[in-house]
């Protein structure tokens, strides 16, 4: 069996997406490569198709040597996420003593929820949006309360300012969930649209959590907005981590941001909750964070040219699919309504076509008919899967 070295770490420049043939990545015992047969080509769950970045892959090695496998404490997580967000969104406001660290973004939700909301108290989300969010929410006996998007895709403000009002005439302390940049359709909310969302909140007592995991994935021309940065989102809570920019799900680590006026409210957040980030995914994410910058970029030029490539795929192959290239996300949220495969076209392409998506149906009202692709893979991949879906609708 071929070895893995650390030459297969990413140099900065390097497309990373190009990196990892199939048959490396078969190697992997991660769920997106275990969870379906070996025919299957897996572009679903939220993992990359890539090696580590080497400042992460050495940041690693070098605990590992040095057994620094203990737990964590600190704050250089924080520290450099600050860095990154002033050198990368212009944003100097992310202040190290109103965070704190947490497992990492959805259990870091569950914990702002709880500190301000009761169960029973609405929590309200555009949908479609990311699953977990209803599965966690319920989880949490909280109730969720669906504001659809538009059908362009952005919040739909009208309806959104319906929800607001009959959620705060029914409860004392509704929650808005919002997910920015939005999964699955991969909109980034500008800073117009989140200092709206930050005025009807406060205008209806309603509270804004803000899951913004994928911050660092924008499109050329695309700039992400911080919510905490606008006018009106300083009595806001924020997750972020570098999970998903740097492929780093199984490394466990996030942190918590509390505006200025929501900083009484995280300083009652846990000790314990502390104690659940990995310490080793603390030093992976802080050196993606303060050295990872280079290769961040090579990647978002790679995914920008998946992009392309797959509206040509889709324009030659599949042409009755709707698909517009998302600003944010590494994901792709395909319109199949008109393909006539039903409610659930995911079942089809995986049971024909062998190729495993995300069906839309668990994204909420809305994801009827839609499926959800990983983009973050290679060319060829990409082009292997649209063949595979369009036969199987033969």
């Amino acid at each position: 069996m071929e070895n893995v070295s650390r030459d297969l770490t990413a140099p900065d420049g390097a497309n990373p997406l190009r990196r990892l043939s199939l048959e490396q990545l078969r190697r992997r015992t991660s769920m997106k490569w275990r969870t379906y047969p070996p025919d299957v080509l897996p572009l679903w769950v939220a993992e990359m198709d890539i090696p580590l970045a080497r400042p992460i892959a050495d940041a690693l090695t070098d605990a590992v040597a040095l057994g620094d496998t203990g737990y964590p404490a600190g704050t250089a997580y924080a520290e450099a996420l600050a860095e990154f967000a002033h050198k990368r969104w212009a944003w100097a406001g992310l202040a190290v003593e109103r965070t704190a660290i947490v497992p990492d973004v959805m259990l870091g939700i569950v914990e702002m929820l709880k500190l301000v909301s009761a169960p029973g108290d609405p929590v309200i989300v555009n949908c479609p949006v990311y699953p977990p969010f209803y599965q966690f929410v319920g989880n949490l006996d909280r109730t969720v309360v669906e504001a659809p998007l538009g059908p362009d895709m952005r919040i739909d403000f009208t309806v959104l300012d319906d929800v607001f009002r009959r959620a705060a005439s029914g409860a004392s302390r509704p929650v808005y969930l919002l997910c920015s940049p939005h999964n699955p359709t991969g909109t980034v909310h500008t800073a117009a649209e989140l200092t709206r969302v930050a005025r009807l909140a406060r205008e209806h007592g309603v509270r804004v959590v803000v899951d913004e995991i994928h911050a660092p994935i924008v499109a050329a021309g695309a700039t992400f907005v911080p919510f905490l940065s606008v006018p009106g989102g300083e009595n806001g809570l924020s997750l972020m981590s570098a999970s998903k920019a740097w492929n780093l799900a199984g490394l466990k680590a996030a942190v918590a941001i509390a505006g200025p006026g929501a900083a009484d409210d995280l300083a009652r957040l846990p000790e314990e909750v502390s104690h659940g980030p990995s310490h080793l995914g603390i030093i992976a994410h802080t050196a993606a964070l303060r050295d990872g910058g280079d290769w961040l970029d090579a990647l978002l030029r790679g995914l920008d040219d998946n992009r392309r490539l797959l509206a040509a795929l889709l324009t030659e192959h599949l042409p009755a699919v709707g698909y517009t290239p998302a600003q944010g996300t590494f994901l792709a949220w395909l319109d199949c309504r008109e393909l006539g495969s039903g409610d659930d076209p995911a079942e089809v392409f995986l049971r024909r076509g062998r190729v495993a998506l995300n069906s839309g149906r668990p994204f909420g009202t809305g994801g009827e008919g839609f499926v959800r692709l990983n983009l973050a893979t290679s060319p060829e991949v990409i082009t292997e899967a649209v063949e595979r879906m369009a036969s199987a609708l033969r």
